[in-house]
């Protein structure tokens, strides 16, 4: 910041040659008023290019002045009636202070915010009134990422228009009765009001990036008309300071989405206090925005600053304007129209000339162009307009405003939710409520009468956009219909004899299968993140194109080949090379675009798991508010499959991390076919029934014989457990193995070595999902619970395995806690041990890190045979001579603390 401040010092330092300096503005002026500013633009960049390679050092810059990037000549006039736009904006917010401040005189934990939509209502209400429209027959609608902390002024707005109620606002952050209002935007707990959730920080944005793009997608697909649409996303300025905020601004330039706008809010303080105290947040995101090829507006100066400028002959004005930090800013607005006459204008003796006919009120009263509705339509109009790029429009604004000595430009306004009396009363002076002094303590609701003029020219303009926003559409109006399970029977059967395929394998196969089913092939999102030949994907770039606007404007080096690389206007794939985020973003846009785009997608996105639940579990928590629907295929799963990657890439959490997601449908398969009879069902529940969840399944790269699927195995794979073989009948002594993933091979090899070495006969159990398994206990518990003196439900762990004999030993390629979730549904009095992957991973071979991580078929073994000996059924002696025979070191350091 200090750099652009010097720049801006140097360019209004003493000029040595006036005169020669005049000659060339005037004929800048000359070509300005005579050609156009293309032309102007046009020379004023060849000079600099002359100059360059002449050998002059001209350093570029990405920064302009600091003053509003539209000149008042060219300010579109807003057309609406903004006498009672104004007061519509007073009403909406008295309501949303009126609800918070009620919400906390009653229950003072319940919390809520004032400042943010005090800071943004007028950009809000412009919004609203003007430029966004509804889903209609005509329109897709527009789709809006509201800043999170400005909920309240929503539901004041939606309260006018009768979509809400009183009851509602007086229950709001109440919502457990079903009556109230959610804390900021949530889509899980409305559904037909909130389309996106945002006040994760820094989500926003990202997603509204990837949304915009989707669109595109969409279009150039010719799957739904949405040329006419934008993506609108409102956020702070401290919450660009997130990574995910800026992190993709590069790609939205690079892929040219001029559906899309953001909306950076510039109240120049976040939580605690300023955004850049020392610097200025409007010239920092102004150069990051440009030069990552952003078409930027500034909104800074409200109209009563254009007169002043407009006077500014010799730029003292906009010097002192560059110079005054934010800290200063923020000072001003918290004061009064004196101490900005002494400590901005003060700056220079020619700026006190300048406002010395100016009272402090009158000084007071200069706004910042983000409380000016003409400024804001001003910004919002180029920005519906432009073309060829995205727009950022950086708004400046006071936090609180209209809040008065209680949080007006104050530290303190985020966190004030409680508003004493004669704050109250000055809120009701300032923006002139109809409100009675005798009232007030009562902090009434007010909606003027139906067939009030306001009231008409609320519905009205709504009207003219389509309907009333933000709407969220629960399901969509198609019906498509699902393959049968059948469709991959390629999967479902036995692999031939001598043949080994890898789980991952058998997914490309059940992919490549269902991109050629007449009815959902074309709704099929193949999401990727540059790994496509890690898990054998490659083969459909030829075959469906990677989506580019641009098409393939090179040809590519492996053109010879069968399986090149080939992008395609028309693309079906998204490749988002190494960008986790960003694939979960663009699968978030697919998995809920039957509600904003009225069309059902099918997403696959496939990645490394551990750069899966880990690296993106914001953006997962997110998508199951959004009510998302699609498949996420973690590949290389499990701490001890991806043998040669090392600590980074070895998963043994990802499916702990799943089962927090209510939502989430999380399945760790071992073979083909389970993995056919789960992507089958997961297409009938999301698509045929269009039921609000998605799934989380694990897949492996490890080859192995696959035994194909059994009648009638298909609900104990959905369920979660299935008895996958049993042991010999006749055996004295039984034990049950629970295994899933590629650990379950090793139950499956640990069962022969007890029947083999041992004369113990073992049920192997195949568990795809213990954490199904764990949420049907837990429902069955509770039911239970409720209903006393009715007939008790028993667990369906419980059902499977109280008919069986002996230890249970589960093993896995996760933490201990993955299979430690059934252990209240074991019936009671047996033995259950748990074998799990916990601690650090690290490079070497499958064999050994089973070894190390003591998961293999020797240490479940063991453990089945200490859990005999235990029980009294075999001599501890046995368990030693197995500890002996296999080698295990028992001076071995815990894995999990290495």
């Amino acid at each position: 910041m200090s750099a652009q401040l010097d720049q801006v010092t140097a360019l209004t330092a003493i000029d040595p040659d006036s005169q020669e300096t005049k000659e060339w503005l005037d004929a800048l002026e000359a070509v300005l008023e005579q050609e156009g500013p293309d032309r102007a633009h046009y020379l004023m960049e060849r000079l600099v290019d002359l100059a360059r390679r002449r050998g002059a050092h001209i350093p570029f810059s990405s920064n302009t002045a600091y003053v509003n990037t539209i000149p008042q000549h060219q300010e579109a006039h807003c057309p609406g009636n903004l006498e009672l736009e104004e007061r519509l904006r007073s009403y909406m917010r008295w309501n949303a202070m009126a609800m918070v401040v009620k919400a906390n005189r009653a229950d003072g934990d319940l919390g809520g915010h004032l400042s943010s939509f005090a800071s943004l209502a007028n950009m809000l209400g412009i919004g609203f009134n003007h430029f966004w429209k509804a889903p209609s027959d005509t329109h897709g609608g527009d789709l809006l990422y509201i800043q999170g902390h400005s909920s309240p002024g929503i539901y004041a707005r939606a309260f006018l228009e009768g979509r809400l109620t009183e009851e509602q606002l007086l229950n709001f952050r109440r919502e457990v009765d079903g009556k109230g209002l959610s804390s900021y935007p949530h889509p899980k707990l409305m559904p037909k009001f909130w389309q996106f959730p945002t006040v994760s920080m820094g989500l926003g944005p990202l997603m509204a990036i990837y949304q915009a793009r989707f669109l595109k997608y969409l279009h150039a697909r010719s799957i739904a008309d949405t040329a006419e649409r934008k993506v609108w996303a409102f956020c702070g300025d401290g919450e660009m300071d997130e990574p995910e905020s800026m992190g993709a601004i590069g790609m939205a330039a690079r892929e040219q989405l001029d559906n899309l706008v953001i909306v950076v809010n510039c109240n120049l303080q976040r939580l605690d206090g300023p955004v850049r105290g020392n610097g200025k947040i409007i010239q920092e995101l102004e150069a990051d925005f440009r030069g990552a090829g952003w078409n930027v507006v500034k909104v800074i100066w409200g109209p009563g600053w254009d007169e002043l400028l407009a006077r500014d002959k010799d730029g003292i004005l906009q010097r002192v304007m560059m110079e005054t930090v934010d800290g200063e800013y923020q000072n001003y607005k918290a004061k009064d129209g004196a101490y900005v006459r002494k400590h901005f204008f003060g700056k220079h003796p020619k700026l006190l000339e300048m406002v010395a006919n100016m009272t402090d009120d009158d000084i007071w009263r200069l706004t910042r162009g983000g409380h000016d509705p003409h400024k804001i339509y001003a910004a919002f109009k180029v920005a519906q307009e432009h073309k060829g790029q995205p727009t950022v429009i950086l708004v400046k604004t006071v936090k609180g405003f209209g809040m008065g000595k209680s949080g007006e430009a104050r530290n303190t306004a985020h966190q004030t939710k409680k508003l004493d009396d004669a704050a109250i009363r000055e809120m009701r002076d300032r923006f002139a409520l109809p409100i009675p002094d005798d009232k007030l303590a009562e902090i009434p609701f007010f909606k003027p009468a139906d067939d009030s003029p306001e009231m008409k020219y609320l519905h009205e303009r709504r009207a003219a956009l389509g309907g009333y926003l933000p709407q969220r559409r629960e399901k969509a109006e198609e019906a498509l219909p699902v393959p049968a399970l059948s469709t991959f029977q390629n999967v479902l059967d036995a692999t031939p004899e001598g043949r080994e395929i890898s789980t991952t394998q058998a997914y490309v196969r059940i992919i490549t299968s269902l991109l050629k089913d007449p009815n959902l092939g074309q709704r099929v999102v193949p999401i990727l993140v540059d790994e496509s030949r890690t898990f054998g994907m490659e083969g459909l770039f030829r075959q469906i194109g990677i989506f580019n606007q641009q098409g393939q404007l090179y040809e590519p080096v492996d053109k010879d080949q069968v399986m090149y690389y080939r992008e395609d206007k028309a693309g079906q794939i998204l490749q988002e090379g190494i960008n986790e985020a960003g694939g979960m973003s663009s699968w978030i846009a697919a998995a809920t675009s039957y509600s904003t785009n009225n069309r059902v997608m099918v997403p696959f996105y496939t990645f490394y798991s551990m750069f899966g639940m880990q690296r993106i579990g914001d953006l997962a928590w997110a998508a199951g508010d959004m009510r998302a629907r699609g498949f996420l295929m973690a590949g290389t799963a499990g701490r001890t499959t991806l043998n040669g990657e090392g600590l980074q890439h070895e998963d043994g959490h990802s499916h702990i991390i799943a089962a927090t997601i209510p939502n989430c449908v999380p399945y760790d398969p071992t073979f083909s076919h389970e993995v056919a009879v789960i992507i089958q069902d997961g297409l009938r529940r999301m698509v045929a029934e269009q039921e609000d969840v998605f799934y989380y399944i694990t897949i492996m790269n490890e080859n192995y014989s696959h035994p194909g699927l059994k009648a009638g195995q298909e609900a104990g794979i959905l369920k979660g457990m299935y008895l996958l073989q049993e042991g010999d009948k006749a055996a004295k002594q039984r034990v049950q193995l629970i295994g899933s993933g590629t650990i379950l091979r090793e139950s499956i090899f640990a069962a022969e070595l007890l029947k083999n070495d041992w004369n113990i006969a073992a049920d192997v159990w195949s568990a795809p999902s213990l954490t199904l398994v764990a949420r049907e206990g837990q429902d069955c518990e509770r039911w239970n619970l409720v209903n006393p003196g009715k007939t008790q439900r028993v667990p369906y762990a419980t059902e499977c395995l109280q008919g069986t004999e002996g230890p249970i030993i589960a093993t896995t390629d996760y933490m201990r806690a993955f299979a430690e979730q059934i252990r209240a549904y074991v019936p009671k009095n047996r033995t259950y041990r748990v074998l799990g992957t916990d601690g650090f991973g690290r490079s070497d071979s499958r064999a050994k890190l089973r070894e190390f991580f003591e998961v293999n078929r020797y240490y479940i073994t063991v453990a089945a045979l200490k859990s005999l000996s235990e029980e009294g059924k075999i001599d501890v002696s046995v368990v030693e001579q197995a500890i002996a025979k296999y080698g295990i070191d028992a001076n071995k350091p815990n894995p999990v603390t290495q």
